[in-house]
């Protein structure tokens, strides 16, 4: 239930601080008022897009803020899912619209985004304005009604989940017959480009070690000539040798190590490097021996690397791993166009299955529809009856189509307001006062199947008067008895009379220019405002006399 509203800066408003109540409340004030802007800021806190020409001019910032009592409501698991602080008694939203055009959401002084204040604010407030009576022809409307007076919130998510799975089916057997065709008009040429890859054996690195080979194969004369040169230089070329040199020299040396110790630590390390230089040497010796001109590897190399980067060209790639990648997919599509006819054989089969599954499932759906569309159709006469249409006859269409993502129902509210003349779909044939008495009576039905905290309707009373605005009032004091709050915006004095508060909407001229205001009236002013709503700008003691009466029916 909506316990205070404060609006700043918000088109002609400059403050707005409104406490609301329990039950039936009216709000009521001339044509341009500034009601329909009250309505905006209210629409803004729940979500809506924001525009920054909505700041009043001169503010760099506007702020709508609500407070709700939620402690009637079952609302807790919806903050635990979305990690917002939990106060049933005072759950605050609020809005923040800079110049800028960036605005802010915030539920319990957690920033949110729109679409979680959009959600929260669909179990919050329901608000029925005038345009939303042009609904009443659309199927998605009426399917909406019958799916929430059936409570089918549960079967509808099973329903999306088979019709979801329906589509992947039919999806998945589309694709590969469009795989299959394509692959059969291009099979000889898949086979050809197999074939071309499966012949060059590749090998994962291959390019790379004969990249490396062709570079040692085309520097083999410059190898083998450092090679000898160093075998010279090591080994000697009959005559003393580098590593005979190292050799005597340990020995001399070694001859003065037992007067000069320092020259035992200085044998150890040439030593050590006789040892080294010789393995080196004989290392230089074996590769040399092993270093020969092989013209004919050198050519099968050429010839390999030629083929790969052929390959990689007309296959647009360059590496040898994209080449074995290419070649598996080859593969994979010839292993389809031989196994095709299974493969898709197994996808109908899921596809027959998914069909199945989704029809049982719309089939539930659809008897739920049926069985809720009487209801409807009872409570819809009950309603309108004593609404001043006694000969109407309201019936609910469901037809079989085929399967769409809401079911496989095609629904058509038809009504007549008399008993001469054959039902038709209602936009067609009811008027402007029908319809606002219709949709208020869907929504009396409604409200009792949805726990929905606050309704406000936007002058659903258009084109009502007299006594059938005055039942309108008693259905809607009667919407607000069941732990529902319920707000008219309305014209008439037959409905102002009997909410249990009153506010009024006016404008005022001040320093800063025209602002919209609103106030909460006592007996004594709504005495004057009815008055004022049956007479005219003159009040007369007649009609306050009548306004009295209204207010004490």
């Amino acid at each position: 239930m909506l316990k205070q509203l404060y609006i700043k800066n918000f088109a002609l408003i400059d403050t707005l601080d409104m406490e609301f109540f329990p039950g039936f409340s009216v709000i009521t004030g001339e044509t341009g008022a500034g009601k329909s802007i009250i309505l905006g800021a209210i629409n803004l806190l729940l979500g809506q897009r924001a525009d920054s020409r909505q700041i009043k001019k001169g503010a760099d910032k506007c702020v709508i803020e609500a407070h709700f009592d939620l402690s009637r409501y079952d609302m807790k698991a919806f903050f635990d899912e979305n990690d917002i602080e939990y106060d049933a008694n005072d759950t605050i939203l609020r809005r923040e619209l800079l110049a800028s055009g960036k605005s802010r959401a915030f539920i319990n002084d957690t920033p949110t985004s729109l679409a979680i204040t959009r959600k929260l604010g669909e179990q919050l407030i329901d608000i029925h304005s005038q345009h939303q009576n042009l609904m009443l022809g659309n199927e998605d409307f009426q399917l909406k009604v019958l799916d929430i007076m059936a409570q089918n919130a549960i079967l509808l998510e099973e329903y999306h989940s088979a019709y979801d799975k329906l589509q992947k089916a039919r999806n998945n057997v589309a694709e590969a017959k469009r795989e299959m065709q394509k692959a059969i008009e291009n099979e000889e040429f898949y086979r050809f480009q197999l074939n071309e890859l499966q012949a060059a054996n590749l090998q994962h690195g291959m390019q790379e070690q004969l990249e490396a080979e062709q570079e040692k194969l085309n520097h083999v004369e410059d190898i083998k000539g450092t090679l000898y040169q160093v075998d010279v230089m090591l080994n000697g070329n009959g005559e003393r040798s580098l590593v005979d040199d190292i050799r005597e020299a340990a020995r001399t040396l070694a001859g003065i190590s037992n007067v000069y110790p320092e020259a035992a630590g200085m044998v150890e390390r040439m030593e050590n490097c006789h040892i080294e230089l010789k393995d080196i040497a004989q290392e230089v010796g074996a590769s040399m021996d092993g270093i020969e001109i092989d013209p004919e590897r050198q050519k099968q190399v050429n010839e390999t690397l030629d083929m790969i980067y052929s390959l990689e060209q007309k296959h647009h790639t360059d590496s040898v791993d994209r080449l074995i990648e290419k070649r598996d997919e080859l593969e994979q599509k010839i292993l389809n166009i031989d196994n095709g006819d299974e493969r898709l054989k197994e996808l109908e089969q899921k596809l027959s299955e998914a069909n199945a599954n989704c029809k049982e499932v719309a089939g539930r759906l659809t008897a739920t529809r049926r069985k809720a569309a009487t209801t409807v159709e009872r409570g819809m006469k009950d309603r309108l009856v004593p609404l001043g249409i006694p000969k109407v006859r309201f019936s609910i269409s469901i037809e079989p189509r085929e399967f769409q993502r809401d079911g496989c129902d095609a629904v058509a509210f038809l009504f007549s307001a008399n008993s001469s003349s054959d039902m038709m779909p209602i936009s067609q044939v009811a008027s402007g006062g029908e319809i606002a008495r219709v949709m208020l009576s869907l929504k009396a039905m409604i409200s009792n199947a949805v726990k929905l905290p606050t309704i406000i309707f936007d002058e659903i009373d258009t084109g009502v008067s007299g006594k059938i605005a005055e039942k309108m009032a008693l259905i809607m004091q009667e919407m607000a008895q069941s732990e529902r709050q319920v707000i008219s915006i309305t014209h008439l004095p037959q409905i102002a009379a009997r909410g249990t508060t009153h506010y009024k909407v006016y404008k005022e001229e001040t320093e800063n220019g025209t602002e919209s205001t609103m106030t909460r009236l006592n007996d004594e002013q709504r005495v004057n405002e009815i008055a004022q709503m049956l007479s005219g700008s003159d009040i007369t003691d007649a009609a306050k006399h009548n306004a009295k009466d209204l207010l004490g029916a």
